[in-house]
């Protein structure tokens, strides 16, 4: 279902958390995803804030894909609180990045 894996979301959520010291390095990880990892983090964000359901992912995808029109990090970045609604999509989804997200901290 995801193209983009659970480590990588991982360390998007950790940028995130730390955006005031680490916005440079999130806009450069996120700028260095493929398309298709850059609509996913749009579509899990989406169903993480509640703009979509989970069973929604599919129209949520191609929505995200359709109507992108600025660059995904100035979009992402200007999310709030993109760390919570990107694990609560996750965890819609019946996924979990806490065993990646400890594992990076540890140094992983």
């Amino acid at each position: 279902m995801l193209e983009i894996s659970i480590r990588k979301v991982a360390n998007v959520i950790l940028m995130a958390r730390e955006l005031n010291r680490a916005e440079g390095e999130l806009r450069a990880f996120l700028d260095r995803l493929n398309e298709e990892e850059q609509v996913d983090l749009v579509t899990l964000m989406w169903i993480g804030r509640g703009s979509f359901e989970a069973e929604e992912w599919a129209e949520a995808r191609r929505t995200a894909s359709e109507e992108a029109t600025t660059p995904t990090s100035d979009y992402l970045i200007g999310t709030p609180h993109l760390s919570d609604h990107l694990e609560n999509g996750l965890d819609a989804l019946g996924l979990s990045a806490i065993d990646e997200e400890d594992d990076l901290i540890r140094g992983g």
